[in-house]
């Protein structure tokens, strides 16, 4: 069974061969008849087809299901995916039984084809897992909590000797018995960690720890970082942060919006439940200028809350992609169901108002980036970084380039993030 749900189903042939499929199917069930009244019939469902499709998909923009307005590439899946089943039904009535059989079966085709394709689109879902929202990682071993004598001035990348048997390759996996929610009751799905090869020697040195947070809909995936943070370790003799994912949805269709409402008590779950675990089972320097607060998407958008409403837990903050504020895309239906109508509640719950509110960062790094394409949340993002610069952070700002909503995006963000990020950890000298 994991090996049917690692099937990769962005890069590998499985969407190649549905597409392929489809349009044969497509051809076929266009040419059951040669006369001009079947064509009208036929250009008529798949255009009937197109409008359901269309009609959905921005029912799903104003539910913010997608965790924002759709990426073009969905208007074009959804549309084409809708006609072709358009098609599909119309063959269904006055046809031979294997006609009908054909029409089922392409249905089913179409169907399948069009959600891979708009997973296609924004890229994350790499595997059939992760299309599914089934987690297919297994618990990793944290390494005991070593004493250490005191804190030392001298930045761990020039006071670190990797021992000869230390790993090439850090691990990813699901923190074994998962993250208690004593605090909070918040109902999170399991968290993943990437230990890096510095943590997995016999006598690890205390590592910088991030917290991420992935997009909605999205998982507590490690993978993407634990890629990006890998090739860092390459090149670093081993030394990368401990990346902690966890999940600040609880449900992947539900944005809890960071905070403490009667969606769940998420802002209690990280800053409680989270930051208490990570600081009593892992190896990580308890300073706040070694902890950083990271987000993709929805979750940059609770980077951005927690960074500047918690500066006294993180000294850094990267916001990749990250929706403006927390209900951002949904913003008329939360005040109307969270805040109950008042703008003013609202309003001082949305990064930038903490941030002007806070005024003085004196010692926080914080990195935005953006991809160059994101027509959606790039106004967002050109309004913050200029207010977290005015209130003092230390800021790195970045498009990334070609990129629109999806891997590209989140890959060169976090790649542009810990570029920044490294020397700040003491885990290189810097440019």
């Amino acid at each position: 069974m994991n090996l049917l749900l690692s099937i990769d189903v962005i890069d590998g042939p499985v969407l190649a061969i549905l597409g392929t499929l489809s349009i044969a199917l497509v051809i076929y069930l266009l040419l059951r008849g040669r006369d001009a009244e079947w064509f009208v019939t036929a250009g008529a469902a798949m255009l009937v087809g197109a409008l359901v499709g269309c009609g959905l998909l921005w029912i799903v923009n104003v539910g913010g299901l997608l965790g924002g307005p759709a990426d073009r590439g969905v208007w074009f899946w959804a549309p084409a995916g809708f006609a072709a089943i358009g098609l599909a039904v119309v063959n269904l009535w006055h046809a031979r039984w294997w006609r009908v059989v054909v029409a089922v079966v392409a249905i089913l085709v179409f169907t399948l084809t069009t959600f891979l394709g708009v997973n296609a689109v924004y890229g994350i879902g790499r595997t059939l897992a992760a299309f599914l929202h089934v987690s297919t990682a297994s618990p990793v071993a944290i390494p005991s909590v070593v004493p250490t004598p005191g804190a030392s001035t001298t930045p761990l990348y020039q006071r670190w000797k990797p021992p000869k048997d230390m790993p090439a390759h850090g691990t990813v996996g699901l923190v074994p018995g998962g993250i208690p929610n004593t605090a909070s009751g918040f109902d999170a799905r399991p968290a993943q960690i990437y230990l890096p090869p510095a943590a997995l020697v016999a006598d690890p040195p205390e590592l910088p720890l991030v917290i991420m947070m992935m997009g909605q809909p999205g998982d507590p995936d490690a993978s993407y970082i634990g890629d990006v943070l890998d090739d860092y370790q390459a090149q670093h003799d081993g030394l990368a942060p401990i990346a902690l994912v966890v999940d600040q949805l609880g449900d992947p269709f539900t944005d809890p919006l960071c905070l403490n409402t009667e969606r769940g008590q998420v802002e209690t779950y990280v800053m409680t439940d989270v930051v208490g675990w990570a600081r009593s089972h892992l190896n990580i320097q308890q300073g706040r200028d070694a902890w950083t607060v990271a987000g993709y998407s929805n979750g940059g958008a609770c980077a951005a809350y927690f960074g500047s409403k918690h500066p006294d837990v993180f000294g850094n903050l990267l916001d990749v992609s990250g929706v403006e504020y927390p209900g951002a895309e949904t913003s008329s239906i939360v005040l109307d169901q969270i805040f109950d109508g008042d703008q003013s509640a609202f309003d001082a719950v949305k990064p930038a108002s903490i941030m002007r509110a806070t005024g003085d960062y004196p010692d926080t790094v914080a990195v935005f980036t953006m991809g160059q394409y994101d027509e959606e949340f790039r106004p967002g993002y050109e309004r913050l970084w200029p207010v977290a610069k005015a209130a003092g952070m230390r800021v790195t700002h970045k498009l990334i380039i070609g990129a629109g909503h999806g891997l590209e995006a989140l890959d060169g963000g976090l790649d542009e993030g810990f570029r920044v990020l490294y020397p700040r950890l003491g885990l290189d000298a810097g440019e």
